[in-house]
Protein backbone atom coordinates (compact mmCIF):
# COMPACT_ATOMS: atom_id res chain seq x y z
CA UNK A 1 0.00 0.00 0.00
CA UNK A 2 2.67 2.16 0.65
CA UNK A 3 4.77 1.52 -2.47
CA UNK A 4 1.11 1.97 -4.25
CA UNK A 5 0.67 5.87 -2.24
CA UNK A 6 3.95 7.07 -3.16
CA UNK A 7 3.30 5.86 -6.91
CA UNK A 8 -0.05 7.43 -6.89
CA UNK A 9 1.33 10.79 -5.23
CA UNK A 10 3.92 11.05 -7.67
CA UNK A 11 1.72 10.56 -10.38
CA UNK A 12 -0.39 13.23 -9.31
CA UNK A 13 2.38 15.47 -8.74
CA UNK A 14 3.44 14.97 -12.35
CA UNK A 15 0.10 15.72 -13.45
CA UNK A 16 -0.19 18.79 -11.50
CA UNK A 17 2.89 20.10 -13.13
CA UNK A 18 1.48 18.89 -16.52
CA UNK A 19 -1.93 21.40 -15.80
CA UNK A 20 0.59 24.18 -14.33
CA UNK A 21 2.50 23.58 -17.88
CA UNK A 22 -0.28 23.95 -20.26
CA UNK A 23 -2.04 26.48 -18.35
CA UNK A 24 1.42 28.37 -18.39
CA UNK A 25 1.60 28.16 -22.28
CA UNK A 26 -1.72 28.81 -23.43
CA UNK A 27 -1.11 31.93 -21.36
CA UNK A 28 1.81 32.99 -23.10
CA UNK A 29 0.30 32.49 -25.96
CA UNK A 30 -2.60 33.61 -25.70
CA UNK A 31 -3.04 36.80 -27.91
CA UNK A 32 -3.42 40.06 -26.75
CA UNK A 33 -6.98 41.44 -27.15
CA UNK A 34 -6.67 44.45 -29.84
CA UNK A 35 -7.88 47.87 -28.77
CA UNK A 36 -8.74 51.49 -30.84
CA UNK A 37 -9.34 55.24 -29.35
CA UNK A 38 -11.20 57.79 -31.40
CA UNK A 39 -10.35 59.66 -33.64
CA UNK A 40 -9.80 56.48 -35.73
CA UNK A 41 -5.96 56.86 -37.13
CA UNK A 42 -7.04 56.95 -41.10
CA UNK A 43 -4.64 58.96 -43.66
CA UNK A 44 -7.32 62.04 -44.22
CA UNK A 45 -6.88 63.43 -47.50
CA UNK A 46 -6.38 67.38 -47.53
CA UNK A 47 -9.62 69.05 -49.20
CA UNK A 48 -9.47 69.66 -52.91
CA UNK A 49 -11.58 73.19 -52.29
CA UNK A 50 -11.49 76.25 -50.48
CA UNK A 51 -7.73 76.07 -52.02
CA UNK A 52 -5.97 78.82 -50.15
CA UNK A 53 -2.79 78.75 -47.80
CA UNK A 54 -4.83 79.71 -44.81
CA UNK A 55 -7.26 76.88 -45.49
CA UNK A 56 -5.09 74.10 -45.98
CA UNK A 57 -6.78 71.74 -43.72
CA UNK A 58 -6.81 67.52 -44.10
CA UNK A 59 -10.88 65.93 -42.97
CA UNK A 60 -12.63 63.11 -42.65
CA UNK A 61 -16.69 63.07 -42.48
CA UNK A 62 -19.80 62.16 -42.91
CA UNK A 63 -18.76 58.17 -43.31
CA UNK A 64 -21.04 55.50 -45.07
CA UNK A 65 -19.64 52.24 -44.02
CA UNK A 66 -21.01 48.95 -45.36
CA UNK A 67 -19.97 45.29 -44.92
CA UNK A 68 -19.61 43.51 -48.46
CA UNK A 69 -19.14 39.74 -48.45
CA UNK A 70 -17.71 39.81 -44.96
CA UNK A 71 -15.20 42.93 -44.97
CA UNK A 72 -16.15 46.25 -44.71
CA UNK A 73 -15.72 49.77 -46.74
CA UNK A 74 -16.04 53.45 -45.61
CA UNK A 75 -16.53 56.24 -47.90
CA UNK A 76 -15.72 59.82 -46.86
CA UNK A 77 -16.37 62.79 -48.31
CA UNK A 78 -13.85 64.20 -50.59
CA UNK A 79 -11.29 61.71 -49.94
CA UNK A 80 -10.49 61.02 -53.81
CA UNK A 81 -10.89 57.05 -52.46
CA UNK A 82 -12.33 54.63 -49.79
CA UNK A 83 -11.21 52.79 -46.90
CA UNK A 84 -11.18 48.96 -46.73
CA UNK A 85 -11.02 46.81 -43.74
CA UNK A 86 -11.08 42.68 -43.18
CA UNK A 87 -11.77 43.27 -39.58
CA UNK A 88 -12.64 47.38 -38.38
CA UNK A 89 -9.19 47.13 -37.02
CA UNK A 90 -7.07 48.47 -40.03
CA UNK A 91 -8.28 50.59 -42.41
CA UNK A 92 -6.36 50.56 -46.04
CA UNK A 93 -6.81 53.75 -48.40
CA UNK A 94 -7.69 51.97 -51.99
CA UNK A 95 -7.24 55.07 -54.94
CA UNK A 96 -10.07 53.95 -57.70
CA UNK A 97 -9.35 54.04 -61.50
CA UNK A 98 -11.91 56.00 -62.63
CA UNK A 99 -12.33 59.52 -61.82
CA UNK A 100 -15.58 59.38 -60.33
CA UNK A 101 -14.41 59.82 -56.48
CA UNK A 102 -12.58 63.35 -57.22
CA UNK A 103 -15.03 65.62 -55.60
CA UNK A 104 -17.78 63.52 -53.81
CA UNK A 105 -19.72 65.25 -50.97
CA UNK A 106 -21.19 63.14 -48.23
CA UNK A 107 -21.43 60.11 -50.39
CA UNK A 108 -23.63 57.25 -49.93
CA UNK A 109 -23.20 53.24 -50.30
CA UNK A 110 -24.87 50.18 -49.84
CA UNK A 111 -24.52 46.33 -50.52
CA UNK A 112 -26.75 45.06 -52.85
CA UNK A 113 -26.65 41.86 -54.24
CA UNK A 114 -23.60 41.27 -55.41
CA UNK A 115 -22.26 44.60 -55.98
CA UNK A 116 -21.70 47.79 -53.46
CA UNK A 117 -23.75 50.87 -54.50
CA UNK A 118 -21.83 54.38 -54.21
CA UNK A 119 -23.94 57.93 -54.62
CA UNK A 120 -22.40 60.97 -54.23
CA UNK A 121 -24.01 64.00 -53.32
CA UNK A 122 -23.89 67.43 -55.90
CA UNK A 123 -26.58 69.81 -54.73
CA UNK A 124 -26.35 71.45 -57.95
CA UNK A 125 -25.67 69.06 -60.63
CA UNK A 126 -26.19 65.52 -62.25
CA UNK A 127 -25.22 62.28 -60.32
CA UNK A 128 -25.12 58.46 -61.18
CA UNK A 129 -25.49 55.38 -59.19
CA UNK A 130 -21.78 53.47 -59.02
CA UNK A 131 -21.76 49.71 -58.68
CA UNK A 132 -18.52 47.92 -58.10
CA UNK A 133 -18.23 43.81 -57.80
CA UNK A 134 -15.16 44.28 -56.64
CA UNK A 135 -14.46 47.49 -54.79
CA UNK A 136 -11.24 46.14 -53.30
CA UNK A 137 -9.56 45.99 -56.50
CA UNK A 138 -10.96 49.83 -57.42
CA UNK A 139 -12.96 48.99 -60.56
CA UNK A 140 -16.04 50.78 -60.60
CA UNK A 141 -18.63 51.55 -63.46
CA UNK A 142 -21.38 53.87 -63.66
CA UNK A 143 -25.01 54.27 -64.65
CA UNK A 144 -25.75 57.49 -66.54
CA UNK A 145 -26.42 60.48 -64.44
CA UNK A 146 -30.25 59.68 -63.27
CA UNK A 147 -30.15 61.33 -59.76
CA UNK A 148 -30.31 64.99 -59.46
CA UNK A 149 -29.49 67.86 -57.17
CA UNK A 150 -29.16 65.50 -54.07
CA UNK A 151 -27.10 66.77 -50.98
CA UNK A 152 -26.23 64.21 -48.65
CA UNK A 153 -27.86 61.02 -50.30
CA UNK A 154 -28.84 57.78 -48.48
CA UNK A 155 -29.63 54.74 -50.21
CA UNK A 156 -31.57 52.04 -49.07
CA UNK A 157 -32.86 48.46 -51.00
CA UNK A 158 -35.09 47.13 -49.03
CA UNK A 159 -35.55 43.11 -48.92
CA UNK A 160 -39.02 42.92 -51.76
CA UNK A 161 -35.62 44.73 -53.95
CA UNK A 162 -37.54 48.02 -53.61
CA UNK A 163 -34.59 51.11 -53.76
CA UNK A 164 -35.27 53.92 -52.16
CA UNK A 165 -32.93 57.43 -52.61
CA UNK A 166 -33.01 59.69 -49.15
CA UNK A 167 -31.86 63.21 -48.97
CA UNK A 168 -31.47 66.32 -47.29
CA UNK A 169 -29.07 68.81 -45.86
CA UNK A 170 -31.03 72.40 -45.30
CA UNK A 171 -32.28 74.67 -42.21
CA UNK A 172 -34.99 75.03 -44.25
CA UNK A 173 -36.15 72.04 -45.79
CA UNK A 174 -36.90 68.42 -44.27
CA UNK A 175 -35.56 64.74 -45.15
CA UNK A 176 -36.96 63.67 -48.43
CA UNK A 177 -36.95 60.79 -50.34
CA UNK A 178 -38.27 58.99 -53.20
CA UNK A 179 -38.35 55.24 -54.61
CA UNK A 180 -35.88 53.82 -56.84
CA UNK A 181 -36.70 51.50 -60.14
CA UNK A 182 -34.31 48.72 -60.21
CA UNK A 183 -35.81 47.88 -63.78
CA UNK A 184 -34.48 51.26 -65.40
CA UNK A 185 -31.07 51.49 -63.46
CA UNK A 186 -32.45 52.72 -60.20
CA UNK A 187 -34.51 55.52 -61.99
CA UNK A 188 -36.10 57.69 -59.22
CA UNK A 189 -39.92 57.78 -59.68
CA UNK A 190 -40.52 61.64 -59.63
CA UNK A 191 -42.82 61.32 -56.76
CA UNK A 192 -41.10 63.51 -53.69
CA UNK A 193 -42.34 62.25 -50.29
CA UNK A 194 -41.06 65.05 -47.40
CA UNK A 195 -40.65 62.76 -44.16
CA UNK A 196 -39.73 64.68 -40.92
CA UNK A 197 -37.94 68.34 -40.35
CA UNK A 198 -36.39 69.76 -36.92
CA UNK A 199 -38.40 70.76 -34.28
CA UNK A 200 -36.10 72.89 -32.22
CA UNK A 201 -38.93 74.39 -29.89
CA UNK A 202 -39.47 70.81 -28.62
CA UNK A 203 -35.92 68.88 -29.27
CA UNK A 204 -33.25 70.83 -27.20
CA UNK A 205 -30.39 69.22 -29.32
CA UNK A 206 -31.70 70.28 -32.34
CA UNK A 207 -30.84 73.86 -32.00
CA UNK A 208 -27.77 75.41 -33.56
CA UNK A 209 -24.30 76.57 -32.09
CA UNK A 210 -22.18 75.52 -29.73
CA UNK A 211 -23.98 73.61 -27.11
CA UNK A 212 -26.85 74.34 -28.66
CA UNK A 213 -26.81 78.10 -27.65
CA UNK A 214 -27.44 80.08 -31.05
CA UNK A 215 -30.74 81.81 -30.27
CA UNK A 216 -30.91 83.61 -34.31
CA UNK A 217 -29.40 80.56 -36.65
CA UNK A 218 -31.65 77.90 -37.03
CA UNK A 219 -29.70 73.98 -37.23
CA UNK A 220 -29.39 71.87 -40.20
CA UNK A 221 -30.87 68.24 -40.84
CA UNK A 222 -28.76 66.31 -42.71
CA UNK A 223 -27.33 63.28 -43.39
CA UNK A 224 -29.95 60.49 -43.52
CA UNK A 225 -28.90 56.85 -43.32
CA UNK A 226 -31.25 54.03 -43.42
CA UNK A 227 -30.76 50.36 -41.78
CA UNK A 228 -33.85 48.09 -41.10
CA UNK A 229 -33.44 46.13 -37.99
CA UNK A 230 -36.14 43.38 -37.70
CA UNK A 231 -39.16 44.60 -39.01
CA UNK A 232 -38.78 47.87 -38.39
CA UNK A 233 -37.11 50.97 -40.21
CA UNK A 234 -34.50 53.59 -38.28
CA UNK A 235 -34.09 56.44 -40.16
CA UNK A 236 -31.24 58.21 -38.81
CA UNK A 237 -30.07 62.19 -39.25
CA UNK A 238 -27.20 64.52 -38.16
CA UNK A 239 -28.02 68.08 -36.66
CA UNK A 240 -27.35 70.91 -35.76
CA UNK A 241 -24.03 71.88 -37.28
CA UNK A 242 -20.76 69.55 -38.16
CA UNK A 243 -18.81 72.03 -36.74
CA UNK A 244 -19.89 72.32 -33.22
CA UNK A 245 -19.23 70.02 -30.18
CA UNK A 246 -22.81 68.90 -29.63
CA UNK A 247 -23.35 67.17 -33.17
CA UNK A 248 -25.13 64.44 -32.91
CA UNK A 249 -27.14 61.51 -35.06
CA UNK A 250 -31.31 61.28 -33.69
CA UNK A 251 -33.35 58.51 -34.89
CA UNK A 252 -37.04 58.18 -36.70
CA UNK A 253 -38.67 54.54 -36.04
CA UNK A 254 -41.19 53.42 -38.42
CA UNK A 255 -42.84 50.23 -40.07
CA UNK A 256 -42.23 51.04 -43.63
CA UNK A 257 -39.17 52.61 -45.95
CA UNK A 258 -41.12 56.14 -46.38
CA UNK A 259 -42.97 56.10 -43.06
CA UNK A 260 -44.61 57.35 -41.13
CA UNK A 261 -41.80 57.76 -38.79
CA UNK A 262 -42.17 57.92 -34.76
CA UNK A 263 -39.55 60.59 -32.89
CA UNK A 264 -37.24 57.99 -30.67
CA UNK A 265 -37.73 59.44 -27.48
CA UNK A 266 -34.10 58.97 -26.61
CA UNK A 267 -32.88 61.23 -29.12
CA UNK A 268 -30.19 62.01 -29.89
CA UNK A 269 -28.87 58.42 -30.01
CA UNK A 270 -25.44 59.09 -30.82
CA UNK A 271 -24.32 62.15 -28.72
CA UNK A 272 -20.78 63.32 -27.74
CA UNK A 273 -20.37 66.87 -26.17
CA UNK A 274 -17.34 66.22 -24.01
CA UNK A 275 -13.67 64.96 -23.79
CA UNK A 276 -10.62 65.71 -26.09
CA UNK A 277 -12.55 65.31 -29.13
CA UNK A 278 -16.69 66.54 -30.02
CA UNK A 279 -19.04 65.21 -32.11
CA UNK A 280 -20.55 62.47 -33.29
CA UNK A 281 -22.86 62.94 -35.94
CA UNK A 282 -24.17 62.72 -39.91
CA UNK A 283 -23.02 59.11 -39.50
CA UNK A 284 -23.70 55.57 -40.69
CA UNK A 285 -24.79 51.88 -38.45
CA UNK A 286 -23.08 49.03 -40.14
CA UNK A 287 -22.73 45.21 -38.60
CA UNK A 288 -19.85 44.27 -38.06
CA UNK A 289 -17.92 41.26 -36.54
CA UNK A 290 -20.31 38.78 -34.64
CA UNK A 291 -23.25 41.02 -35.49
CA UNK A 292 -21.82 44.01 -33.07
CA UNK A 293 -23.80 46.95 -34.39
CA UNK A 294 -21.23 50.02 -34.71
CA UNK A 295 -22.01 53.88 -35.37
CA UNK A 296 -19.45 55.90 -37.76
CA UNK A 297 -19.60 59.71 -37.13
CA UNK A 298 -18.03 62.60 -37.76
CA UNK A 299 -15.85 64.36 -35.07
CA UNK A 300 -15.37 68.27 -35.31
CA UNK A 301 -11.43 69.53 -35.17
CA UNK A 302 -12.69 73.15 -36.16
CA UNK A 303 -8.99 74.74 -35.90
CA UNK A 304 -8.29 76.04 -39.51
CA UNK A 305 -11.76 75.48 -41.43
CA UNK A 306 -15.34 74.49 -39.46
CA UNK A 307 -15.16 71.46 -42.06
CA UNK A 308 -11.61 70.25 -41.01
CA UNK A 309 -13.10 66.72 -39.16
CA UNK A 310 -12.40 63.37 -38.18
CA UNK A 311 -14.86 60.34 -38.04
CA UNK A 312 -15.00 58.58 -34.76
CA UNK A 313 -16.81 55.20 -34.37
CA UNK A 314 -19.30 53.75 -31.56
CA UNK A 315 -20.18 50.21 -30.39
CA UNK A 316 -24.09 50.92 -30.79
CA UNK A 317 -27.44 48.77 -30.08
CA UNK A 318 -30.98 47.70 -29.74
CA UNK A 319 -32.21 47.71 -26.64
CA UNK A 320 -35.59 45.35 -25.36
CA UNK A 321 -37.69 48.29 -26.53
CA UNK A 322 -35.95 48.51 -30.29
CA UNK A 323 -34.34 52.13 -29.43
CA UNK A 324 -31.93 52.78 -30.74
CA UNK A 325 -28.49 53.82 -29.14
CA UNK A 326 -24.55 54.54 -28.85
CA UNK A 327 -22.28 53.93 -26.27
CA UNK A 328 -20.04 57.31 -26.38
CA UNK A 329 -19.05 57.10 -22.75
CA UNK A 330 -15.24 57.43 -22.90
CA UNK A 331 -15.70 58.06 -26.16
CA UNK A 332 -12.42 58.87 -27.06
CA UNK A 333 -10.47 56.35 -24.47
CA UNK A 334 -9.48 53.22 -25.22
CA UNK A 335 -11.73 50.78 -26.53
CA UNK A 336 -11.82 46.60 -27.38
CA UNK A 337 -11.61 46.53 -31.07
CA UNK A 338 -14.59 45.27 -33.36
CA UNK A 339 -12.55 42.00 -34.21
CA UNK A 340 -11.71 41.31 -30.09
CA UNK A 341 -13.91 38.17 -28.50
CA UNK A 342 -16.63 39.15 -25.95
CA UNK A 343 -15.64 42.30 -25.29
CA UNK A 344 -15.79 44.25 -28.62
CA UNK A 345 -16.78 48.19 -27.77
CA UNK A 346 -16.27 47.48 -24.52
CA UNK A 347 -13.96 50.57 -22.39
CA UNK A 348 -10.69 49.24 -21.47
CA UNK A 349 -10.61 50.76 -18.25
CA UNK A 350 -7.44 52.52 -18.84
CA UNK A 351 -7.61 55.79 -17.91
CA UNK A 352 -5.95 59.47 -19.36
CA UNK A 353 -2.21 59.87 -17.50
CA UNK A 354 -0.87 62.60 -19.13
CA UNK A 355 -4.16 65.28 -18.23
CA UNK A 356 -2.49 68.50 -17.03
CA UNK A 357 0.96 67.04 -15.93
CA UNK A 358 4.40 69.33 -16.50
CA UNK A 359 5.89 69.32 -19.74
CA UNK A 360 9.31 70.22 -20.91
CA UNK A 361 10.18 70.40 -24.95
CA UNK A 362 13.08 71.14 -27.11
CA UNK A 363 11.64 74.30 -28.50
CA UNK A 364 7.87 76.16 -28.72
CA UNK A 365 6.13 78.95 -29.73
CA UNK A 366 5.12 81.62 -27.20
CA UNK A 367 1.33 81.25 -29.10
CA UNK A 368 1.24 77.14 -29.47
CA UNK A 369 2.90 76.08 -25.59
CA UNK A 370 4.09 72.69 -24.85
CA UNK A 371 1.02 72.93 -22.26
CA UNK A 372 -1.77 72.63 -24.96
CA UNK A 373 -0.01 68.82 -25.56
CA UNK A 374 -1.96 67.74 -22.30
CA UNK A 375 -5.18 70.00 -22.28
CA UNK A 376 -7.28 67.14 -23.68
CA UNK A 377 -8.70 70.02 -26.34
CA UNK A 378 -7.99 69.22 -29.87
CA UNK A 379 -8.34 72.56 -30.91
CA UNK A 380 -5.55 73.38 -29.26
CA UNK A 381 -1.42 72.46 -30.22
CA UNK A 382 2.16 72.78 -29.29
CA UNK A 383 4.55 73.96 -32.12
CA UNK A 384 7.93 73.26 -32.71
CA UNK A 385 10.74 75.59 -34.11
CA UNK A 386 11.53 73.26 -37.01
CA UNK A 387 10.38 69.59 -37.71
CA UNK A 388 13.81 67.58 -37.38
CA UNK A 389 14.88 65.31 -34.74
CA UNK A 390 16.03 67.62 -32.30
CA UNK A 391 12.87 67.72 -31.63
CA UNK A 392 11.43 66.42 -28.21
CA UNK A 393 8.22 66.58 -25.42
CA UNK A 394 8.84 65.35 -22.04
CA UNK A 395 5.66 64.84 -19.92
CA UNK A 396 6.22 64.34 -16.25
CA UNK A 397 3.65 61.92 -14.79
CA UNK A 398 4.18 62.84 -11.45
CA UNK A 399 4.11 59.04 -9.61
CA UNK A 400 4.72 55.75 -11.38
CA UNK A 401 2.51 54.60 -13.56
CA UNK A 402 0.92 51.54 -15.44
CA UNK A 403 1.26 52.11 -19.08
CA UNK A 404 -0.91 50.64 -21.63
CA UNK A 405 -1.39 52.86 -24.56
CA UNK A 406 -0.05 56.00 -26.25
CA UNK A 407 -2.16 58.25 -28.68
CA UNK A 408 -0.14 61.18 -30.77
CA UNK A 409 -2.23 63.64 -32.62
CA UNK A 410 -0.74 65.55 -35.05
CA UNK A 411 -2.04 69.51 -35.88
CA UNK A 412 -1.61 70.67 -39.70
CA UNK A 413 -0.47 74.47 -38.84
CA UNK A 414 -0.05 75.72 -41.93
CA UNK A 415 0.01 72.75 -43.88
CA UNK A 416 -0.49 73.81 -47.48
CA UNK A 417 -0.95 71.07 -48.53
CA UNK A 418 -4.54 69.21 -50.54
CA UNK A 419 -5.39 66.35 -52.11
CA UNK A 420 -4.20 62.83 -51.72
CA UNK A 421 -0.50 63.31 -51.42
CA UNK A 422 1.18 59.85 -51.80
CA UNK A 423 4.14 59.25 -49.41
CA UNK A 424 3.07 61.23 -46.61
CA UNK A 425 4.60 59.33 -43.20
CA UNK A 426 5.49 59.83 -39.46
CA UNK A 427 8.71 59.03 -37.74
CA UNK A 428 9.10 59.32 -34.30
CA UNK A 429 9.68 56.74 -31.06
CA UNK A 430 8.10 57.21 -27.39
CA UNK A 431 10.02 56.67 -24.53
CA UNK A 432 9.75 55.52 -20.65
CA UNK A 433 11.45 56.18 -17.55
CA UNK A 434 11.12 55.77 -13.57
CA UNK A 435 13.70 58.40 -12.97
CA UNK A 436 14.61 60.85 -15.99
CA UNK A 437 17.51 59.28 -16.19
CA UNK A 438 17.40 55.59 -17.77
CA UNK A 439 15.38 55.67 -20.62
CA UNK A 440 13.68 52.73 -22.65
CA UNK A 441 11.87 52.44 -25.92
CA UNK A 442 8.21 51.64 -25.91
CA UNK A 443 7.02 52.83 -29.11
CA UNK A 444 9.41 52.85 -31.61
CA UNK A 445 8.20 54.27 -35.11
CA UNK A 446 11.51 55.27 -36.43
CA UNK A 447 10.86 53.03 -39.50
CA UNK A 448 7.41 53.52 -40.20
CA UNK A 449 6.48 54.39 -43.66
CA UNK A 450 2.28 55.27 -43.07
CA UNK A 451 0.49 58.85 -42.91
CA UNK A 452 -0.85 58.50 -38.91
CA UNK A 453 -2.17 61.39 -38.39
CA UNK A 454 -4.29 60.47 -35.13
CA UNK A 455 -1.78 57.43 -34.22
CA UNK A 456 -2.57 54.92 -31.47
CA UNK A 457 -0.88 52.33 -30.22
CA UNK A 458 -1.18 50.26 -27.33
CA UNK A 459 2.15 48.59 -25.78
CA UNK A 460 2.37 44.50 -26.19
CA UNK A 461 3.71 44.86 -22.23
CA UNK A 462 2.98 46.81 -19.27
CA UNK A 463 5.22 49.02 -18.90
CA UNK A 464 5.49 50.75 -15.47
CA UNK A 465 6.59 54.51 -15.95
CA UNK A 466 6.73 58.03 -14.20
CA UNK A 467 8.46 59.79 -17.54
CA UNK A 468 7.11 59.82 -21.16
CA UNK A 469 9.38 60.99 -23.90
CA UNK A 470 8.37 61.63 -27.32
CA UNK A 471 11.35 61.89 -30.10
CA UNK A 472 10.45 63.54 -33.21
CA UNK A 473 11.95 61.83 -36.64
CA UNK A 474 10.13 62.96 -39.28
CA UNK A 475 6.59 64.10 -39.97
CA UNK A 476 5.47 65.34 -43.66
CA UNK A 477 4.34 68.95 -43.21
CA UNK A 478 5.96 71.85 -42.87
CA UNK A 479 6.19 72.37 -39.47
CA UNK A 480 5.99 69.61 -36.43
CA UNK A 481 2.76 70.82 -34.78
CA UNK A 482 1.11 68.50 -32.39
CA UNK A 483 -2.36 68.70 -30.64
CA UNK A 484 -2.29 66.03 -27.70
CA UNK A 485 0.13 63.89 -26.62
CA UNK A 486 -2.09 61.25 -24.47
CA UNK A 487 -0.91 58.84 -22.16
CA UNK A 488 -3.19 55.90 -21.24
CA UNK A 489 -3.03 53.18 -18.12
CA UNK A 490 -3.65 52.96 -14.60
CA UNK A 491 -2.44 54.86 -11.61
CA UNK A 492 -1.71 52.36 -8.68
CA UNK A 493 -3.94 54.30 -6.06
CA UNK A 494 -7.42 54.24 -5.28
CA UNK A 495 -10.46 55.23 -7.05
CA UNK A 496 -12.27 58.40 -6.13
CA UNK A 497 -15.11 57.52 -4.00
CA UNK A 498 -19.48 57.90 -5.27
CA UNK A 499 -20.92 61.51 -6.21
CA UNK A 500 -23.08 62.78 -3.46
CA UNK A 501 -25.48 65.45 -3.66
CA UNK A 502 -26.26 65.61 -7.02
CA UNK A 503 -28.66 68.21 -8.39
CA UNK A 504 -30.93 68.45 -11.15
CA UNK A 505 -32.83 71.57 -12.26
CA UNK A 506 -34.58 71.79 -15.42
CA UNK A 507 -35.16 74.98 -17.46
CA UNK A 508 -35.04 76.64 -20.84
CA UNK A 509 -38.75 75.41 -21.74
CA UNK A 510 -37.67 72.08 -20.28
CA UNK A 511 -35.14 71.74 -23.33
CA UNK A 512 -32.18 72.26 -20.65
CA UNK A 513 -31.12 71.08 -17.44
CA UNK A 514 -28.41 72.85 -15.01
CA UNK A 515 -26.56 69.63 -13.35
CA UNK A 516 -24.56 70.09 -10.06
CA UNK A 517 -22.78 68.03 -7.49
CA UNK A 518 -20.24 67.95 -4.42
CA UNK A 519 -16.95 67.71 -5.63
CA UNK A 520 -15.25 64.35 -4.98
CA UNK A 521 -11.40 64.37 -3.53
CA UNK A 522 -8.98 63.03 -6.07
CA UNK A 523 -11.28 63.04 -8.60
CA UNK A 524 -9.83 63.96 -12.31
CA UNK A 525 -13.05 64.62 -13.83
CA UNK A 526 -16.61 63.36 -14.01
CA UNK A 527 -19.71 61.33 -16.73
CA UNK A 528 -22.79 63.09 -16.22
CA UNK A 529 -25.16 60.58 -17.25
CA UNK A 530 -28.40 60.87 -18.31
CA UNK A 531 -31.71 58.75 -20.35
CA UNK A 532 -35.48 58.07 -20.65
CA UNK A 533 -35.68 55.43 -18.05
CA UNK A 534 -32.83 54.28 -14.79
CA UNK A 535 -31.77 51.04 -17.52
CA UNK A 536 -31.44 53.51 -20.25
CA UNK A 537 -28.74 56.24 -19.46
CA UNK A 538 -27.47 56.16 -22.54
CA UNK A 539 -26.49 60.00 -23.08
CA UNK A 540 -23.44 60.49 -21.22
CA UNK A 541 -21.27 64.17 -20.72
CA UNK A 542 -17.68 64.30 -20.02
CA UNK A 543 -16.20 67.28 -18.10
CA UNK A 544 -12.48 67.96 -16.07
CA UNK A 545 -12.38 70.48 -12.99
CA UNK A 546 -15.70 71.23 -12.50
CA UNK A 547 -18.55 70.73 -10.52
CA UNK A 548 -21.88 71.84 -12.17
CA UNK A 549 -22.44 71.25 -16.25
CA UNK A 550 -25.40 72.86 -18.11
CA UNK A 551 -26.84 70.30 -21.01
CA UNK A 552 -29.44 71.74 -23.54
CA UNK A 553 -30.11 68.74 -25.38
CA UNK A 554 -33.67 67.79 -23.70
CA UNK A 555 -36.38 66.44 -25.36
CA UNK A 556 -39.30 69.14 -23.64
CA UNK A 557 -42.12 65.98 -23.29
CA UNK A 558 -39.72 63.34 -21.87
CA UNK A 559 -39.00 62.92 -18.02
CA UNK A 560 -35.88 62.55 -17.43
CA UNK A 561 -33.14 60.08 -14.81
CA UNK A 562 -29.84 61.63 -14.36
CA UNK A 563 -26.24 60.08 -12.35
CA UNK A 564 -23.16 60.90 -12.31
CA UNK A 565 -19.54 58.87 -11.71
CA UNK A 566 -16.24 60.12 -10.76
CA UNK A 567 -13.34 59.13 -12.30
CA UNK A 568 -9.11 59.41 -11.89
CA UNK A 569 -6.00 57.80 -13.08
CA UNK A 570 -6.51 54.63 -11.26
CA UNK A 571 -10.58 54.02 -12.20
CA UNK A 572 -13.71 54.71 -11.62
CA UNK A 573 -16.09 55.41 -9.04
CA UNK A 574 -19.46 53.64 -8.74
CA UNK A 575 -22.40 55.35 -10.39
CA UNK A 576 -24.13 58.07 -7.94
CA UNK A 577 -27.95 58.11 -6.76
CA UNK A 578 -29.83 57.79 -9.62
CA UNK A 579 -31.63 62.04 -9.37
CA UNK A 580 -35.58 61.87 -11.57
CA UNK A 581 -36.64 65.08 -13.36
CA UNK A 582 -40.08 65.42 -14.56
Amino acid sequence: MRLETKILKRLKLKLSILIALVVSISHFSQEIPKTYCNPINLDYTYMIYNAHKDLSYRSGADPAVVSFKDEYYMFVTRSMGYWHSKDMDEWEFIRPKQWYFQGSNAPAAHNYRDSVLYVAGNPSGSMSVLHSENPKSGEWKATPSILHRLQDPALFIDDDDQGYIYWGSSNKFPIRAEKLDKNKKFRPSNEIHELFNLDPEKHGWERFGENHKDTILSGYIEGPWMNKFNTKYYLQYGAPGTEFDVYGDGVYIGDSPLGPFDYAPNNPFSYKPGGFINGAGHGSTVTGPDNQLWHFSSMAVNVNVGWERRVGMFPTYLDADGLLYSNTRFGDYPHYAPSTKDKKGEFTGWMLLSYKKPVKSSSHSEKYPASHLVDEKVKTFWLAENTDDTQWVEIDLEKPMQIRAVQINYNDYKSDMYGKIPGLYHQYTVEASLNGKDWKTIVNQSQNKKDVPNDYVALKNLEKARYIRYKNIHVPTPYLSISDIRVFGNGQGKSPKTVKKLAVERHDKRRGALVTWEAVKDAQGYNVLWGIAPNKLYSSWLVYGTTDLEIKSLNTDQKYYFSIEAFNENGVSEQSKIEIVE
